[in-house]
This record gives C-alpha cells, sequence and structure tokens, in this order.
C-alpha cells in the first residue's frame, strides 16, 4: 500500500474521531452504565479535556496523557475522597504525548519520535523543571505514531511503534514493533514483531510474562478480523502482521507471501473493531477473589463498522498462562449507535479501585466495590 493511500485513511480515521469532541459534565450518564451487582462507577475527574493513558505516581497524583490536546496533567485527590481536587497542565504543545510512566520519582512522557522525562515531579506539579530527551531516535510517522509505554518488572521501559498505515509492509524493522530501553534510553532494541498497533500492554503479576491488546486492520468487513489480547513469553516473537491476522486470517494482499502457522497465536481474540486500547491485570485486595490476577481491558469503540461496538470495559479471565474467557464488565457509553464516551485507559488505585479515562467526555471514572457482604480479599 503507497503512503498517499495510507494518509488517506489516515484522514479518514481522524475525521471520523473528531465526530467525538469532549463533552461538558453535564452530559455524563454514569446510571446508563451496567456492571455486575455490587459495583459502582464514579466521577473521579470531569475536567481532563482527551485523557487518554495514565500513571500513578508515589504520592497519588494521577499523571495522564493525551493525544490531539498535546497536554499532559497531574490529577490530584488532596484530601484522599476519592474525587480529584486539582487538575494541573504540567506541559502543552507537545506532539501527540499519550503515553507515561513512572518510576523513581520521573515522569516518562512519549511523543510521536521521542521520550521525555520529568524529573522530581511530584515535587514541583506547579513549576516542572525542562524535560530532558530520553531518547529520539523512533520514527516520525503519526499514523499509528502514538504511544502507549510501561516499565517492565525488569525495569526496562517498553515502547511500541505502530505501522505507519492501515496495512503494509515496511523495510524498517522497527514499524509493527514493541521496542524497550533502559530508563536513560540505552540499549533500544525490538522485543516483539508483527504487531500493527498496540496501545495497552501490562505484566501478569505471577509470571511476569508480557501481555499486550492489538488493534486489527480495517476495511475488511464489520466482523474481520478481531482485535487480539496477546502474550510475549520471549523476546523475538512475530505475530503476524501484515501477512495474518488474530492468528489465522490471512491479508488479502500480503497473506500469499506467509503462512499463518509461521507466527504466534493470539491469547484470545477479542471484538473486531472494538479498539482495545489500556488493560491491566487486576491485583488488589478491594473487588472479589474471582477477579484477582485477572484482566480487563478498556474498548475505545469501533470506528469502521456499520453498527458500532465496543465503548466499554470488558475482562478476560485467565487460568495459568492461558486466557479461557472474553465477557463484558461495564458497559453503557454507547447508547444505540451513539457514543457519549470512550474509554481509554485503565488504571489501578492503591485502595484497590479501577480508575479508567475517557477522551472524549474528557473525564475519569472510579469503579469499586460497595457490597457490604463482601470481606477484601487477603494479598
Amino acid at each position: 500500500m503507497t503512503r498517499l493511500s495510507s494518509a488517506v485513511l489516515l484522514l479518514v480515521a481522524l475525521c471520523i474521531c473528531s465526530c467525538f469532541p469532549a463533552l461538558p459534565s453535564r452530559s455524563l450518564n454514569l446510571d446508563a452504565i451496567a456492571m455486575p451487582a455490587g459495583f459502582t462507577i464514579d466521577l473521579y475527574a470531569d475536567n481532563v479535556p482527551g485523557a487518554r493513558s495514565m500513571a500513578l505516581g508515589k504520592e497519588g497524583v494521577v499523571f495522564v496523557g493525551t493525544r490531539r490536546e498535546g497536554k499532559v496533567y497531574a490529577v490530584i485527590d488532596h484530601n484522599r475522597d476519592h474525587k480529584a481536587d486539582a487538575v494541573i497542565v504540567l506541559a502543552r504543545d507537545l506532539n501527540m504525548p499519550n503515553g507515561v510512566a513512572y518510576r523513581d520519582g520521573a515522569l516518562y512522557v512519549a511523543e510521536i519520535s521521542r521520550v521525555l522525562c520529568f524529573d522530581e515531579i511530584e515535587s514541583r506539579l506547579k513549576n516542572p523543571t525542562q524535560p530532558r530527551v530520553v531518547n529520539d531516535t523512533f520514527p516520525t510517522d503519526t499514523h499509528h505514531g502514538w504511544k502507549y509505554i510501561g516499565f517492565a518488572p525488569d525495569g526496562m521501559l517498553y515502547v511500541p511503534v505502530g505501522a505507519p498505515c492501515n496495512v503494509c509492509r515496511s523495510e524498517d524493522p522497527r514499524y509493527a514493533s514493541i521496542m524497550r530501553m533502559h530508563p536513560d534510553g540505552s540499549g533500544l532494541e525490538i522485543f516483539a514483531r508483527g504487531i500493527r498497533n498496540t496501545v495497552g500492554f501490562d505484566w501478569h503479576p505471577r509470571t511476569k510474562v508480557l501481555w499486550f491488546t492489538n488493534n486489527g486492520r480495517d476495511w475488511m468487513g464489520d466482523n474481520l478480523p478481531p482485535d487480539t489480547l496477546n502474550r510475549a513469553p520471549e523476546k523475538d516473537r512475530h505475530f503476524g502482521f501484515p501477512y495474518c491476522h488474530a492468528g489465522d486470517i490471512p491479508d488479502p494482499e500480503f497473506g500469499g507471501q506467509r503462512r499463518c502457522t509461521d507466527f504466534a497465536a493470539p491469547a484470545i481474540n477479542l471484538g473486531p473493531h472494538v479498539a482495545a486500547l489500556g488493560m491491566k491485570f487486576y491485583t488488589g485486595t478491594l473487588f472479589p477473589q474471582e477477579y484477582r490476577n485477572q484482566i480487563f481491558i478498556a474498548e475505545h469503540g469501533s470506528w469502521n463498522r456499520s453498527v458500532p461496538i465496543g465503548y466499554r470495559i470488558t475482562l478476560v479471565r485467565v487460568q495459568g498462562e492461558k486466557a479461557v474467557s472474553y465477557e463484558v464488565f461495564a458497559q453503557g457509553w454507547l447508547q444505540g449507535v451513539k457514543a457519549w464516551g470512550r474509554p481509554v485507559d485503565i488504571l489501578q488505585m492503591p485502595d484497590g479501585a479501577l480508575l479508567v479515562s475517557d477522551d472524549r467526555a474528557g473525564a475519569i471514572y472510579r469503579i469499586s466495590y460497595r457490597n457490604q457482604s463482601h470481606q477484601p480479599i487477603n494479598p
């Protein structure tokens, strides 16, 4: 596929996404959100325009990246009442600073082609230091160029590089990959390949294996291919893009060049075009035992589908190292064919509650469990 046609597809996608501007707080209809018995959803903050990826600081500050807004926020709950008291703009005019990660007092922010670091950030929220550039060698393509970043248990920072197209093959091995590097930006290498676009990942709390969501290609119809949840237990696994999708669907253009059996199969298939983004293993003690070490996924919602799907939080149940089921956990942001909210990322708080960011509503929600008969589980 040519760069021109890829650019046209990107413009189509951005035009469709532009139909979902941030909404004022009065449009938030949390009563419409359906969840299992005992769970409740409340507003944590409603003045975070474009809220995307989230990271938690040592002092409880929630750092939030954005995409089109070019801003990075600090969301603060001073009195610990589970509702934000202040939202501070830490940085502005950045190039799609979607990804944020926190480590050793520093906030790492991923733009399209570079990763920045704001040192001693929690002590300088109102007057951040000039960020230092950790690494500025990533591609400059904006198509799937916004990044989700996270620190692995081994201390390395994982940084994905999406495919610069809907579907294409590039001679540059960095595209359609997950890369990793040391916190100082050194040792940059490819960890996993054949990944069209991941905007969310986490590590299994016991095995420390990387699991990640992946957005399937567009323009193959309403139901093909599905998005996927994948696991990468070691370096250099290839997950099929652009030759094969979802483990067993050959690409119409590139499928004849490689067999699907050449590649790693998904852990489980998700909904078609649901735009599965942020995901987290639940390790808290607030929710019932059945949710321990299970995966929550934020589904941003479809645009390349005649009947919308997604706009919800789903749950993948895991037994050992296998994903065994996929179900809806929270839904209601989509009403008929219109969506008033689009979940993006999930963050577990120290008390075991989950925060959910919503870039359409410009809000962050808090999901908790309040069944009086429930006793918190032991760690």
